[in-house]
């Protein structure tokens, strides 16, 4: 399997990249980003790309490939609904418009979060313009498209957020995270675990589109 990963320098960007460069089912990987991922590894190809809504560029280099793992996101704090649909909704269909004109066979994998809002409707903005762009996602013609919905996530193998304020709350929580998996197992995964699944998704597919939390911690 081929793979294009963006965001391989977010927490579960980093965690995805590493899944991939260990499953020997992975032929390639090329992660698409504004700044590379600073590894090195036979199988991995840093594309960076200045502005990831505009990827004419490269467009030549996008085709041929299996599978999309979409791990970009932005925390919605501070910020106003405009902005927050401009770098969630917008750039993520700009991206997924670009890879369906170069590659529809491929499966497409949306990282969101618990607590999206697929009516569009609800008070929550962040929920609502996730809702919003996971509908969108789904309605195009791709081969596959899945939906991660993930909720707590536990950082392995060294890996960390690069939001200072999720570095700031996960050393804070990290003494309660034994807890939280014994309280709270189908609401708590690990970086590991969920690379692993987004892997398995795109080689075997999954019943249904959007995957909660619960779904990704059975794989």
């Amino acid at each position: 399997m081929d793979v294009l990963l963006f965001g391989a320098t977010g927490m579960l960007g980093q965690g995805t990249l590493r899944e991939c460069l260990l499953d020997p089912g992975v032929r390639r990987v090329v992660a698409v980003g504004r700044r590379p991922t600073g590894q090195q590894h036979p199988k991995l190809r840093d594309l960076v790309v200045p502005d990831l809504a505009d990827l004419s560029a490269v467009r030549h280099e996008l085709a041929g490939f299996d599978a999309c793992f979409f791990c970009v996101g932005v925390s919605s704090a501070g910020m106003s609904e405009a902005d927050y649909t401009r770098l969630t909704y917008d750039l993520t269909l700009s991206v997924a418009r670009t890879l369906l004109a170069v590659r529809p066979a491929m499966t497409f994998i949306y990282v969101s979060g618990t607590g999206a809002d697929s009516s569009e409707r609800g008070r929550v903005m962040w929920a609502r313009v996730r809702g919003k762009t996971e509908n969108a996602l789904i309605a195009l013609p791709f081969k596959d498209v899945y939906v991660f919905r993930p909720a707590m996530i536990l950082p392995r193998h060294g890996i960390t957020s690069s939001t200072r304020l999720y570095r700031v709350l996960y050393t804070a929580l990290r003494p309660l995270f034994p807890v939280m998996r014994r309280l709270a197992p189908s609401y708590v995964t690990t970086t590991e675990q969920f690379g692993r699944a987004m892997i398995k998704v795109a080689r075997d597919g999954y019943p249904t589109p959007v995957l909660e939390s619960r779904d990704i911690v059975g794989l």
